[in-house]
């Protein structure tokens, strides 16, 4: 006997094909789309769900996510789930879990790695490693088949874990590769595409370093590849048409341009799929996109038959620091000194923050990033550290919250000039300024005060990009860009983009139903097709992920608002993330219901085996 069909009757549906919407009802029965019609006929048996007020679309799909070690102890992956992701890829930057913790001299490389280039403390990503017992990329993805999976996850082979496969840590990180070595991960790599993987990743970022002693002061592994190294490995990818995930030096244009060149298939006999970081536009950097859109429009030319995008986030990049971490400081060379002391070493970073030296260290790197006179920074700098745009949040001084440094230090001076007189003074802001040094000139100084004396409780906020809402638009929907970047499961107190996917479909939905057929094609059916995985369509045989979405709802959504922070019961620890709660109304994955009624969880998510490991499946 058949199992009980889902009828999903009256939808808008957005297949995910681009196509404008048609009225429909959606049958689903073991895992599958049965059939998609109008007015499909009853079935006394079935479930049938009024959706005349919603939206479908098929499951939608993050590109660019971290979630490699998370999913080990949360295989649910919620905080994707609830805002309509049910496909995530990992493996991105060089970095992910295909080859186990990868241990050494009672340490391990993927603790190593993760923990400063996504801000993640060592305590949490070790209990994610201590529940890896695989050493070799076939085994990873057997291993999902035994856990409870609730998003479909497909993965890249991450370059950095690669080399440290094939030629152990000190040397990954040292010097090139032997031809042992070499012909070790081209065979490596060799074996992973036939076993599915969708591609590799590599990253180029200045300031991604490794975490533990002796290695604090090394870049990662990914970073010490040479052009002959990148070459061949590349060629694996383009001999099976797979995708290269790959991040720039952006101080390093020319050697960005032959390296993205790579993708022509003019110059190379086929084209290489590329997925890039990425389209953004950077406060501190204004019209730095066009350069971008610019580059990958040329590769993608008839004249140079070339498959690159760079990917595009939907949100105002709002980013979050405790104090000294965040993303933000790992660029200077002053506060990667306080960055590399471990996490809970407060003695030791309130010691460099009182030496003499390093303050005056700190002093000229702020300086190079933010020049008052309105000027752009230093051509090394991404991040503009500007008083007046770095603003106080959840912080122990409440007075400050929703504040800038540049109005709190205008406020320590009123209090100066007139302690007793001080109109709304608080008295943990009074507490607060009585302690500060009498000798704070300015914003820099008092800036090291509050870091000395809260430590990483100094909780500020800055946008560094996208903050112009046409901009962001224009990037999303170039035909050299996809929507991605979200960085989802990553920097976990620093910033919070797994609403990424509705922001893009909100922006769409102020242009009409064409443009929001567009963007679901954008979610779901391209990125799919682009990596070779078989999801991101509404259409019977299909895997039954489908999410309804109240548009009303959706239009009346204000990401920026619904950022929180949480506790993490699987992390122990505090973790930023969005609530869009009532914007979509269910989510399915394989048939499976795991969001209901717009607010919460179904039984299912976390404890039923629903998503799988998706393997690369052709064009």
């Amino acid at each position: 006997m058949q199992p009980p069909a889902t009828i999903i009757r009256g939808a808008l549906v957005f297949d995910g094909s681009g196509t404008a919407p048609a009225r429909a009802d959606v049958a689903v029965r073991d895992g599958r789309i049965e059939a998609v019609g109008s007015h499909l006929p009853a079935d006394e048996c079935a479930e049938n769900i009024d959706a005349t007020d919603c939206w479908l679309t098929p499951g939608l799909l993050d590109i660019h996510t971290h979630f490699d070690l998370e999913v080990e102890i949360n295989p649910g992956l919620g905080e994707a789930v609830r805002h309509g992701t049910t496909t995530v890829v990992v493996g991105n930057c060089s970095i992910g879990a295909a080859f186990g913790p990868q241990p050494y001299g009672g340490s391990n490389a993927i603790v190593d790695c993760f923990t400063r280039v996504e801000n993640m403390p060592k305590t949490v990503l070790q209990k994610c490693a201590d529940r890896m017992d695989w050493d070799h990329p076939a085994a990873y993805l057997e291993h999902f088949e035994d856990i409870p999976l609730g998003p479909n996850i497909a993965a890249l082979i991450p370059h950095s874990m690669l080399r440290i496969d094939a030629m152990g840590i000190d040397a990954a990180i040292s010097r090139a590769p032997t031809s042992g070595e070499m012909a070790e991960m081209l065979a490596t790599l060799e074996a992973a595409m036939e076993l599915g993987y969708i591609g590799m990743s590599t990253d180029n970022l200045v300031f991604h370093y490794l975490a533990n002693a002796p290695h604090k002061n090394k870049r990662l592994p990914t970073q010490f590849a040479d052009d002959r190294e990148l070459k061949q490995l590349i060629e694996v990818l383009r001999r099976h048409d797979r995708v290269w995930q790959a991040t720039p030096d952006n101080s390093r244009p020319t050697r960005n341009l032959r390296r993205f060149s790579w993708s022509s298939g003019r110059l190379h006999g086929k084209p290489l799929r590329i997925s890039a970081l990425s389209a953004l536009d950077i406060s501190a950097l204004p019209q730095a996109w066009r350069a971008f859109i610019g580059l990958a429009a040329t590769l993608n030319s008839r004249l140079m038959n070339g498959k690159i995008h760079f990917q595009a986030l939907s949100n105002t990049f709002r980013i979050w620091a405790d104090g000294i971490h965040s993303p933000v400081f790992e660029e200077l060379d002053s506060t990667r000194e306080l960055i590399a002391l471990e996490y809970e070493d407060v003695d030791g970073r309130r010691a460099l923050i009182s030496d003499r030296a390093f303050r005056r260290r700190f002093r000229q790197d702020w300086k190079r990033s933010h020049r008052p006179d309105g000027l752009l920074p230093s051509p090394d700098s991404t991040f503009r550290l500007d008083p007046r745009r770095m603003f106080f949040d959840d912080c122990p001084v409440a007075a400050w919250n929703g504040r800038s440094l540049a109005e709190v230090v205008a406020r320590f001076r009123a209090w100066q000039a007139n302690p007793e007189g001080f109109a709304g003074a608080y008295p943990d802001e009074t507490d607060a300024f009585r302690a500060a040094p009498r000798d704070i000139a300015d914003e820099i100084d008092f800036f090291l005060y509050g870091l000395h004396r809260f430590d990483l409780a100094f909780r500020w906020w800055m946008d560094i990009a996208n903050e112009n809402r046409a901009v962001r638009k224009k990037l999303l929907f170039n035909d050299n860009t996809l929507p991605g970047f979200n960085d989802s499961g990553a920097h976990i107190s620093n910033m919070a983009f797994y609403d990424g996917n509705l922001v893009t479909l909100q922006l769409a939905q102020e242009d009409g139903l064409d443009r929001v057929a567009q963007a679901v094609h954008r979610l779901t059916a391209a990125p799919a097709e682009f990596f070779g995985i078989d999801v991101g369509r509404v259409q019977p045989g299909a895997q039954a992920d489908l999410v309804l979405i109240d548009p009303d709802a959706l239009a009346a959504y204000d990401s920026n608002a619904n950022r929180v922070r949480v506790y993490n019961r699987q992390f122990e620890h505090d973790v930023l993330v969005n609530r869009s709660d009532g914007v979509l109304r269910e989510v399915y994955i394989a048939g499976t219901r795991v969001w209901q009624d717009g607010c919460r969880f179904t039984d299912a998510l976390g404890t039923q085996q629903l998503g799988r490991a998706l393997r690369f499946s052709g064009r």
